[in-house]
């Protein structure tokens, strides 16, 4: 038995591909439903961006990166370009 129903690429911790492969899973869990699945998924999607940091920017936080995704967010609703 396993988790998801489509079939996922497995990617290497450290690389981009890690990224994809909790992204289709997040992706698979939302379209079955199972929130709590997705937001465990989410959570692979913060781990595995982390590990890219550590991998190939030494010197850049995960804070500094979520900083900066904030700062976009902002911008991006003040310039009406999303929504809030």
């Amino acid at each position: 038995m396993k988790f998801h129903k489509r079939e996922i690429h497995k990617g290497k911790y450290g690389e981009i591909s890690k990224i994809l492969e909790e992204v289709e899973e997040a992706i698979d869990s939302e379209e079955q439903g199972l929130r709590l699945m997705t937001l465990i998924e989410l959570s692979d999607i913060l781990g595995a961006v982390d590990g890219v940091l550590k991998k190939q920017f030494p010197n850049f936080t995960a804070e500094e990166l979520l900083a900066f995704a904030r700062l976009r967010g902002a911008v991006s609703v003040a310039q009406g370009w999303a929504s809030a």
